[in-house]
């Protein structure tokens, strides 16, 4: 494969790299295809390699032995999955999977490693990323606990919105359920409430965002710190700008 350039890679982090640790780490990289339900991550399992996002949206779950499952990490072009070998640990509970196809680069444990040895400023760059998906969970409890239901949807769908290209968010009212933690039919009914608002439109398998101001100001306080913070430390913006109605 020829090595890609750093100005034509999408993902955030790959991007905000310093031009030789970028040639060290793409070296190795391989750009692969995501399908959907592929496995990043699998829990409980040492994983060989990390994945930076180009495209599409990937999903950290937790679970436990009783099938009892909720998304608790929200992965994109602004991210990687296995973001916990950056502090030492080999491997983890929780388990990361595609829930919008896509594309990523698939980068050796080791390369990685070696690449977080040899410079220390990379270092504290992915160790800032994994800071604001502390945050990005921590908010994810607050909107739990302190948020109604049509705000929490209206967070995440701002949350894939980002992530996304276009309008169109691939999204199962299932993949709604396992975000928000409840059942199908709740995020059903939340979906007819903020259609009925026209700022989105809902099908099966899709929602269509038709006006971002109008859903930033239903997700209320909910939205907005966890993004803010990633500005803050990588330096490159993940929120999308608001555009009028599509």
């Amino acid at each position: 494969m020829v090595a890609p350039r750093q100005r034509d890679i999408r993902n955030l982090l790959l991007k905000a790299l310093p031009a030789d640790a970028f040639d060290m780490i793409v070296a190795d990289a391989e750009l692969i295809p995501l399908p959907v339900k592929h496995v990043l991550v699998e829990a409980d399992e040492p994983n060989e390699h990390v994945c930076f996002i180009e495209s599409g949206l990937a999903s950290m779950v937790a679970s436990n032995g009783e099938d009892e499952a909720v998304e608790v990490g929200h992965i994109g072009f602004e991210g990687m999955a296995g973001s916990h070998v950056v502090l030492k640990t080999d491997k983890t509970p929780n388990r990361t999977f595609m829930q919008v196809v896509g594309t990523g680069f698939q980068v050796p444990i080791r390369t990685f490693k070696r690449m977080l040895l040899e410079f220390p400023a990379v270092n504290d760059l992915f160790l800032n990323y994994v800071h604001c998906c502390d945050i990005q969970l921590a908010h994810s409890a607050l909107a739990n606990g302190r948020y109604n239901m049509h705000e929490r949807l209206a967070r995440w769908l701002l949350m894939c919105h980002d992530r996304l290209d276009g309008n169109d968010l691939p999204l199962t009212h299932e993949f709604l359920a396992l975000m928000l933690g409840v059942r199908r039919s709740g995020v059903t009914n939340e979906l007819h409430v903020i259609e009925g608002l026209r700022v989105i439109k809902s099908t099966r398998a899709n929602v269509r965002i038709l006006d971002r101001e109008r859903l930033e100001e239903i997700a209320a306080g909910s939205y907005g710190v966890p993004e803010r913070e990633y500005e803050r430390l990588i330096g490159l913006k993940v929120r999308r700008l608001i555009s009028r109605r599509a």
